[in-house]
C-alpha cells in the first residue's frame, strides 16, 4: 500500500497558542510574566517545548541550560491540561485526509511532539480514528529527521516505506523525507511558510485541497 505520512504541528494543526500558553505558564512560575506573544511567536512554539523555553528565556537575558532542563516537563504537564483549547486544523486538512483514505492510501503521522501527548492531542479532538498510524518522538530509540520514524509510520499504516510521502513544514521534515528516499511536500501556510521554498521539497502545498491531486504523482518518485 502507498501511504501519505503527516507530521502534525504546523502541518495539519495550528497548536502553537496552546503550546505559547504552556510557555507562558513556566514563565509566570519563573517570575517573567508572559514572555512569549501568541501569533508574533507561532514559529517558535512549532519547534517544541525546549526551544520556546529556550527563546523566551533569552529575551528576558535569563537563560540557563539548567533552567530549562527543570521547566520542560512543567511545560508539558501545563500543556497536556489545556491541549486543546486554542488548537485547529488547517483549512481542508481532514478533508483530504478522507479523501486520501477513499482513493485507497494508507494515512498516518509522524511527529516530534511525544507520542502520548500528540494522542491526547488528536483524542481530544475527535480524530485519532482517522489515522492508521501515530509515531512521536519517543516512541522509537530515534526521531526525525532520523529516517526510521517515517519509515515505521508508513509501516504501520500497513504501506511500504518505500511509497510513501511526508507532508511537512520544516526543515526536519524535508530531512527526514530526503534520508529516507521519498518525497516530501511542504505547506506554504504555516508560520513559517514563506521559507518552505528553500528546502527545495518535491511540492509546496498552498491549500490541502490541492493535496489530493499531488500526491499519485508523487509516491515512488525518488527524493
Amino acid at each position: 500500500m502507498r501511504t501519505v505520512i503527516f507530521d502534525l504541528d504546523g502541518t495539519l494543526a495550528d497548536t502553537s497558542g496552546d503550546l505559547l500558553a504552556a510557555a507562558n505558564h513556566c514563565f509566570r512560575d519563573m517570575g517573567h510574566g508572559d514572555v512569549l506573544v501568541h501569533g508574533d511567536d507561532a514559529a517558535v512554539a512549532l519547534r517544541g517545548g525546549r526551544m520556546m523555553l529556550t527563546h523566551g528565556l533569552k529575551r528576558v537575558d535569563a537563560y540557563e541550560a539548567a533552567t530549562v532542563d527543570q521547566y520542560y516537563p512543567v511545560l508539558l504537564d501545563a500543556y497536556a491540561q489545556a491541549i486543546d483549547h486554542h488548537t485547529e486544523f488547517y483549512p481542508g486538512a481532514l478533508e483530504a485526509v478522507e479523501t486520501l483514505k477513499a482513493a485507497g492510501y494508507g494515512v498516518g503521522i509522524c511527529t516530534n511532539k511525544p507520542e502520548r501527548l500528540a494522542d491526547l492531542l488528536l483524542t481530544r479532538l475527535g480524530v485519532r480514528g482517522a489515522f492508521a498510524s501515530l509515531i512521536g518522538a519517543d516512541t522509537l530509540p530515534v526521531r526525525k529527521p532520523d529516517p526510521e520514524p517515517l519509515r515505521e509510520a508508513a509501516r504501520r499504516a500497513g504501506g511500504d516505506p518505500a511509497l510513501c510521502v511526508l507532508i511537512g513544514d520544516s526543515d526536519t521534515d524535508r530531512n527526514t523525507a530526503r534520508a529516507a528516499g521519498v518525497p516530501s511536500v511542504l505547506v506554504t501556510f504555516g508560520p513559517s511558510g514563506a521559507d518552505m521554498a528553500a528546502l527545495q521539497p518535491e511540492a509546496l502545498l498552498d491549500h490541502f485541497d490541492d493535496l489530493p491531486g499531488l500526491v499519485p504523482g508523487l509516491i515512488g518518485q525518488a527524493a
